[in-house]
């Protein structure tokens, strides 16, 4: 999308809509008098969204009033690439330089401003928040962080995105799938990392392992259709109050977090090649769902296509990477406590 063909006058509020639609509702305020020139490229991959952006100064602002529009919208975590020219970007208080070479970490959920003073070239990485698996209170302190090309995930990360958006357009969907687990992946260690460098993501370390223990716990009683936060508390000896306390920064409630890793066992047993494929109760049932219905409604909720639709799916096409549940989390919204 470019804005060479747009009338001047237009220019600006052109490319405002085409960042919108693309990456996620932005207010655009070009820096210069003349018209403004700007130019757009964005590929997806799996739930990856990799947008090119090269224009004239500009700054992009996501505000509250355009996080309100869409409160059902699935929360996204960016990573702005800098190619050429410099960036400013804002989150949370805090304000982070990003010379050209780097990159920076934001979160579509929170409002922020990216401020480019000059023309510029950069590459913005999108996908769904729930996908990292990282704790609330970490991708906070991770926000508005720089990197550069030397320091820390820097050398690893800033070559295989500027190759991956280069590249975007020419991998077929199953690969393209298997590369988004990936940059999930390196992004999920890229905002640990970065949290970890702040003096905050080590406090309350008793209540971080509190957690660990609660997911692990999880993890290995999934089959037991009475799995709930009830029985979860009892199990670690404390109230289910607390255990909802301690959930409120780990982005997803605890009944969603059993219900979520119920859904991504069942999903990857649905896609084993085998001479005897599994009816799809006798797998919900396996894995604690005890009302079929219900299972098949959440099911295509989070997956986009019935139980029986995926095993066929996964029959014909190996689209998809569930690498230890980490491709499909959190994706369809149901009541706290209607975990089977």
């Amino acid at each position: 999308m470019t804005t060479a063909s747009v009338a001047d006058g237009d220019k600006a509020a052109y490319w405002r809509g085409a960042v919108s639609r693309a990456v996620v509702p932005v207010e655009v305020h070009p820096r210069t008098e003349r018209p403004f020139d700007a130019v757009l490229v964005s590929h997806r991959l799996g739930y990856l969204r990799i947008s090119t952006l090269e224009a004239d100064a500009a700054r992009l602002s996501r505000t509250a009033a355009l996080i309100g529009r869409a409160p059902s919208g699935e929360p996204q975590v960016g990573v702005g690439v800098q190619v050429q020219g410099r960036a400013v970007l804002e989150q949370d208080g805090r304000r982070a330089e990003v010379p050209p070479g780097g990159l920076a970490v934001y979160d579509t959920a929170r409002p922020y401003v990216l401020d480019y003073p000059e023309r510029f070239r950069a590459h913005l990485f999108h996908l769904p928040r729930r996908l990292l698996g990282v704790p609330e209170r970490e991708l906070r302190q991770a926000a508005a962080t720089a990197v550069g090309p030397t320091e820390g995930c820097g050398p690893v990360l800033l070559p295989f995105l500027g190759c991956l958006a280069a590249s975007a357009h020419s991998y077929p969907p199953p690969v393209g799938d298997r590369l988004a687990g990936s940059v999930a992946d390196l992004l999920s260690a890229l905002v640990t990392e970065l949290a970890g460098a702040r003096p905050a993501a080590r406090a309350d370390a008793p209540t971080t392992h509190l957690v660990r223990r609660v997911r692990e716990y999880v993890d290995h009683h999934l089959a037991d259709p009475e799995l709930a936060p009830e029985r979860i508390a009892h199990a670690h000896h404390i109230s289910v109050r607390y255990l909802h306390r301690i959930f409120e920064g780990e982005g997803v409630t605890v009944s969603r977090l059993v219900q979520q890793r119920r859904l991504e066992a069942c999903a990857r047993e649905l896609a084993r090649r085998g001479r005897t494929a599994p009816t799809v109760s006798a797998v919900a049932q396996r894995w604690g769902f005890v009302n079929p219905a219900h299972f098949s409604r959440i099911f295509r909720a989070a997956y986009g296509v019935s139980p029986r639709e995926w095993r066929d799916l996964r029959d014909g096409h190996d689209a998809c990477d569930l690498r230890d549940g980490r491709d499909v989390r959190d994706a369809c919204d149901v009541r706290d406590g209607d975990a089977g």
